[in-house]
């Protein structure tokens, strides 16, 4: 369109401005001549290629006018929005058209081009009932749902800045429990899918991104993402068969949208501090408690080094992200790039990220479509070892009982980090964290789809996918600065891990829909995975003098102590079909089945059916009298089976030997018996039953949605437990079976609507957890606290998992100052209650590291151009063992301890709860360090403000956002560690090793300044 200069408007009206025209008589003339043309340009061009409609577009409750509203001709790639006013004009109209209105929340609307002027009304739409959500192999109405889906999309965490996509996951979906075992920068993080399903088979849910099957989503950014559905009950998850009894979650990444090139960047820019201080002894209080214990100190040593303040410094976090997306008439494109880096609040602890994503669709033909997704990520990531005492490197346990009197650097000797006089193989603080741990991984994910038209309805859609990450690991020890180094004058480890997945799956599907009121779906297809894993690892001591880690390299040592290669892999073949039906979307039924077959299993096919049904009975006749209130309102019922070998070794069907190197004898090494394997493994299976009811009331202000279930998994696989004297690791064997049951819900409703606004959600998860069968071995302890030598965690049939295990302390004697433990064990002596002898058989169940009920909740408040958000999280009657105070309370080696101690018992009578000093016994195993974890988090807290139409269209902009958001801001807890949200991860663990703290990274409190744009 040709433009008149703005300076000759007032509000679209085109008015020469006479005071100008007048200064030069003889250029009015020109004007008029200028003005003529301008008129006639725009009637010219209409005239030969269509008509010109405009109108107004405005809310259909409360009339006011809508801004940014996505106007086009259907069919076509001619499109406008909404002005600041509401306005639109669209030129070209061709007689008898249709234009179609679409707007972020409302309905989309499709108005006849009759006349010159379309004024339109738009209406909110109802996310509960017009939502389209991704399921298995397919897409539905939310509203047409008959398992339970938990979905939850870009819009709630456009405005938080997260590291990691499932943290996106965190308090915004009932029945699924995302906890951050760890503070430190790119640590993984654990999603559970209403309870840990398996002890030994792994309970992390699978993720699909874009139809790709994987376990580790770590290399997705999270501004890719569009939307995450995750399938909680078998009856949904059905469909993914074996991998799917610990849930699926969904990924689908951003497409193009419709109308011009669209380009989006984002950044925010941070930084973080510890949230809480855990103050430890000074230089005198230390020699006074030294002299306790019985330890020797020179009191003339006055040095004092706080190693909380030395070590705890400001962590940074940074994010850049740039988008370009489009759709044309048959091509959909979306490609990002970005970078993230978080440098932890302990150096060296960092991460960083950059990824790279393409996404492609084109029709090639009326009948043939092509999908391409394709993304690369490099991470890298320095550790900072913790869930660890601080003999064996553990930063946060050092950080606490490292002495006070000791200095940084040794002053003796230049260039050496000073070590600790008691205990020459615990470094300080400082020697411990720059140990150089390093891990880095490029990866690769990418599926190619064609999707073939057969006729009307069916569609045959041939998929291969692959997933490869190329992973290394570096780690050396300074020969020089550090005394663990200078005794083998230097260490070194190096190790290359390569993981390759491939998969094809050939889906048929067939859609119709019959008389307006039946709707039939049904699919069916034929699946195959391969998976191979090479590893290669090598360790080694004595370096070239003056290496360090920049020009470390394996080949500067002199001796190998260790040096092997591994190669492993594992196939799966599956058939799958899904039939699904409903009348008038008021009655429902889905039907699942998939059988599956894998290389790992001796019984190596098992089958997964599943049934679910709906019935919508708010569309029957007698609910007709509640419809002013209810505007809809469904049951929903399920029942189907899952099945787990995701943790199982590749060959633990198999016999395995150890070899074992010894002297040349041109025999080769010796081979010994290894774990034996099992000719009976089959898969572990898990059944479950689901009930729930959706509600949407209130014209759609209120929606619901709640769930019970029951879930029961048999055929357990476990590594059978027996003494080491045995001679030959027993095999794995299905042995044993586990229950979970609870009841869930999530509640959203708009408070107020109009200038000022006030959303809010809650959501809350009930689990209980039961061990009950354990076969030939009925219990057994894992999570060694190596400070006692004993284990905290029991495993038996008939407890939770994560049920803690030892004494029951009964306070300070106050004459001798001991712990008083219960007497339990009565010796076998009827009547008897207790023998007198305090010993291990006098142990118990203590604690309960599972939660009574596990909450998310957001509140998001908005007056004209503000938006306040607050996301809070928390979980209620979960207990912690705080492993952490055996060492900074136990008082019984030279290790510094906590300012709790200056309590402690020190003569006969004294009422305390501390005991005396220099007494190991005391810090057995018991309740005395058993502690309440519940709490409530405000997790995130954004301010954020949208700038006016008027003045990015100066700029040039579609959009302009800024925010300000802080993470982590409070934490209302009885717990005295520093942080309840916690899990002590060792990979050797089973799933039992819940809610222990021995000396855990803290998370941070952030603040971060974010700005996104669009163009």
């Amino acid at each position: 369109m040709f433009l008149i200069p703005k300076k000759y408007y007032i509000k679209n009206k085109i008015t020469l401005k006479s005071k100008r025209i007048m200064k030069c008589k003889s250029k009015q003339f020109l004007y008029k001549i200028c003005l003529v043309i301008t008129l006639l340009l725009p009637a010219i061009a209409f005239a030969q290629n269509g008509t010109r409609v405009e109108g107004t577009v405005t809310d259909a409750v409360t009339g006011e006018t809508l801004i940014g509203v996505s106007v086009s001709l259907k069919g076509t790639t001619n499109a406008t929005m909404t002005d600041i006013d509401g306005k639109y004009a669209l030129n070209n109209i061709p007689a008898s058209s249709t234009l179609v209105f679409t707007y972020m929340g409302y309905e989309t609307a499709e108005v006849a081009a009759n006349s010159s002027v379309v004024n339109v009304t738009l209406r909110e739409s109802s996310k509960q009932l017009e939502e389209i959500v991704v399921i298995g192999y397919g897409t539905q109405r939310k509203a047409d749902l008959t398992t339970s889906v938990a979905s939850v999309s870009a819009d709630d965490w456009a405005d938080r800045p997260i590291i990691s996509a499932q943290q996106a996951l965190q308090g915004k979906a009932a029945g699924v429990q995302v906890v951050q075992p760890s503070g430190k920068p790119g640590v993984g993080i654990q999603v559970r899918v209403r309870g840990a399903t398996s002890l030994n088979a792994g309970n992390d849910p699978i993720y699909v991104v874009d139809g790709v099957i994987t376990n580790d989503i770590t290399n997705i950014s999270p501004s890719d993402i569009e939307t995450m559905q995750i399938l909680k009950d078998a009856s949904s998850a059905a469909i993914y068969g074996s991998r799917a009894a610990n849930g699926v979650v969904l990924i689908s990444t951003k497409k193009g949208s419709k109308g011009r090139t669209k380009v989006d960047l984002s950044m925010y820019v941070g930084f973080s501090n510890v949230t809480k201080q855990i103050k430890t002894l000074n230089t005198k209080q230390y020699y006074d408690l030294m002299d306790e214990v019985g330890i020797s100190v020179d009191r003339t040593n006055h040095n004092y080094t706080n190693w909380a303040k030395e070590m705890y410094g400001t962590g940074m976090q940074q994010n850049y992200q740039v988008s370009l997306s489009g759709s044309t008439d048959k091509t959909n494109y979306y490609i990002s790039g970005g970078y993230q880096k978080e440098e932890g609040i302990i150096s060296p602890a960092n991460y960083d990220r950059f990824s790279f994503r393409t996404n492609l669709s084109s029709d090639i033909k009326p009948w043939f479509k092509v999908t391409s997704n394709l993304s690369f990520a490099r991470n890298t990531r320095m550790d900072a070892t913790d869930n660890a005492n601080a003999g064996r490197g553990g930063v946060i346990m050092s950080i606490i009982n490292t002495p006070p009197f000791m200095p940084i650097w040794d002053s003796a000797n230049p260039g050496q980090y000073a070590t600790n006089p008691f205990q020459s193989s615990w470094e300080n603080p400082f020697a411990q964290a720059n140990t150089y741990d390093k891990n880095q991984e490029y990866r690769f994910m990418g599926n190619l789809e064609l999707d073939f038209t057969l006729a009307d309805g069916l569609h045959f859609k041939p998929r291969f996918s692959v997933d490869y990450t190329d992973h290394g690991w570096d780690k050396f020890i300074d020969p020089i600065k550090t005394q663990y180094g200078r005794q083998a004058n230097g260490r070194g480890e190096h190790a290359d891990d390569s993981y390759l997945t491939w998969q094809s799956e050939n889906i048929l599907s067939y859609n119709k829909k019959f008389d307006g009121k039946h709707n039939f779906s049904a699919l069916g297809g034929i699946t195959m995975q391969r998976y191979r894993h090479t590893n290669s690892y090598m360790s080694v001591e004595d370096f070239v003098k003056g290496t360090t880690f920049k020009t470390m390299t394996l080949n500067m040592a002199n001796k190998i102590n260790s040096a092997t290669t591994k190669k492993e892999g594992n196939s799966l073949m599956s058939y799958l079909a899904r039939v699904q039906y409903d009348f008038e979307s008021r009655y429902l039924a889905t039907l699942n089945f998939r059988a599956d077959g894998s290389s790992k299993l001796y019984d190596k096919w098992a089958y997964f059916p599943s049934m679910s049904a709906g019935w919508r009975f708010s569309s029957e006749k007698f609910f007709e009298p509640l419809t002013n209130v209810v505007d809809d309102a469904k049951l929903r019922i399920g029942w189907g089976r899952n099945g787990n070998q995701g943790g199982i070794g590749d060959y633990d069907l198999y016999d395995k030997y150890t070899i074992v190197k010894q002297e040349t004898t041109g025999e080769g090494p010796a081979v010994k018996p290894g774990r034996l394997g099992n000719r009976d493994l089959k898969w572990e299976i898990t059944t479950q039953y689901n009930a729930g009811i959706d509600l949407t009331l209130f014209n759609s202000r209120l929606t619901g949605e709640f769930d019970v279930y029951y879930k029961k998994t048999t055929d357990l696989l476990l590594y059978i437990k027996l003494p080491s004297t045995v001679g030959v690791d027993l095999p794995m064997r299905n042995d044993g079976e586990m229950v979970n049951k609870g009841f869930e819900f999530n509640i959203n409703g708009q408070i107020l609507t109009g200038t000022f606004k006030w959303d809010a959600g809650i959501n809350m998860s009930f689990n209980r957890n039961k061990l009950t069968k354990l076969g030939l071995t009925p219990q057994f302890t894992a999570a060694n606290i190596e400070s006692n030598g004993d284990d905290v965690i029991m495993i038996k049939e008939g407890l939770p998992l994560g049920s803690f295990y030892g004494y029951v302390a009964q306070g300070v004697d106050p004459e001798t100052g001991n712990i008083i433990y219960k007497d339990l064990n009565n010796n076998g002596v009827a009547g008897v209650d207790a023998n007198g002898v305090i010993d291990s058989a006098d142990r118990t169940i203590i604690g309960d590291a599972q939660p009574d009920f596990t909450f998310g909740f957001t509140h998001n408040f908005s007056w004209k151009n503000f938006t306040l958000s607050a996301f809070f999280n928390g979980s209620y009657g979960n207990d912690i063992f705080n492993a952490s105070r055996i060492d900074s309370e136990g008082m019984f080696d030279s290790k510094n301890q906590t300012t709790t101690v200056l309590n402690r018992w020190v003569r006969p009578g004294m009422i305390t709860d501390v005991p005396r000093a220099g007494v190991l016994t005391n810090s057995l195993n018991s309740t005395r360090f058993v502690e309440d974890g519940s709490f409530i988090r405000l997790k995130s807290l954004t301010l954020a403000y949208t700038f006016d139409q008027k003045i990015i269209n100066k700029l040039k902009l579609s959009k302009l956002n800024v925010y300000g958001t802080v993470n982590n801001l409070f934490t209302l807890t009885k717990y005295r560690g520093y942080d309840p949200e916690l899990s002590w991860v060792d990979s050797n663990a089973s799933a039992a090793q819940l809610g222990i703290d021995y000396g855990t990274y803290p998370q941070s409190r952030s603040f971060i300044f974010g700005l996104n744009v669009s163009f």
